[in-house]
């Protein structure tokens, strides 16, 4: 159950820091009520998560999972152009949590 609530943390913070380029410094209430909700969702998710697996394990998949996410949701939802170095960092970020995962076993 641990790794649900992690994705479900991944997923509730992407969703709100995709929105909070809609908010206007926010001035736009559903956009920002987005973000808020977004953030009090991952915390509680991420929460959860940490009954199973250890606290920087969690934070570690959960920021770099995040990152990912945005990234890529931004560059649909926006339309923003990622360089080639901009993928290479992603990569990297994704070779990280699989180190993350493969350690995790050793790590308890």
């Amino acid at each position: 159950m641990s790794w649900l609530f992690l994705f479900l943390g991944v997923a509730a913070e992407a969703m709100s820091h995709v929105a909070l380029k809609e908010t206007d410094g926010f001035s736009k209430p559903l956009p920002s009520a987005l973000v808020l909700l977004g953030h009090l969702a991952a915390f509680i998710f991420l929460g959860q998560a940490m009954k199973g697996m250890p606290v920087g394990i969690v934070h570690a998949l959960w920021a770099g999972l995040a990152i990912i996410t945005v990234t890529l949701l931004s560059a649909l939802i926006y339309r923003q152009h990622l360089d080639l170095t901009t993928w290479l960092g992603m990569g990297l970020v994704a070779v990280g949590i699989a180190m993350i995962n493969l350690a995790q076993g050793h790590s308890h």
